[in-house]
């Protein structure tokens, strides 16, 4: 079966990582960065995979859907989500119109 590329999309983010904070969230956008706290630690790889899951579970996708294209062992990071709805892409660009 096709998939119906109308029905979903590609987002290209510049996502800001705070590891170690006292819970897992999205703040928002900041200039150009989506900001988001996650619980685990910078180390193996820990923070980078709990920032997919925090990601992959606001925009209702896989977290095999979401790939740190560079950044990989920096606060800053560009990914890319893969098959997001266009719903829930909606979504995250209210969180950027309302917090900054």
């Amino acid at each position: 079966m096709k998939k119906d590329h109308r029905q979903s999309s590609e987002k290209i983010l510049n996502v800001w990582v705070q590891p170690r904070a006292s819970r897992n969230e999205i703040l928002g956008f900041q200039d150009e960065y989506l900001r988001i706290r996650v619980m685990a630690p910078p180390k193996e790889g820990e923070a980078n995979h709990l920032l997919r899951e925090v990601l992959a579970e606001a925009l209702g996708v896989s977290v095999s859907r979401v790939e740190i294209l560079s950044g990989h062992k920096a606060r800053h990071k560009r990914i890319r989500v893969m098959d997001v709805p266009p719903s829930n892409l909606e979504k995250l660009e209210k969180i950027q119109r309302t917090k900054h």
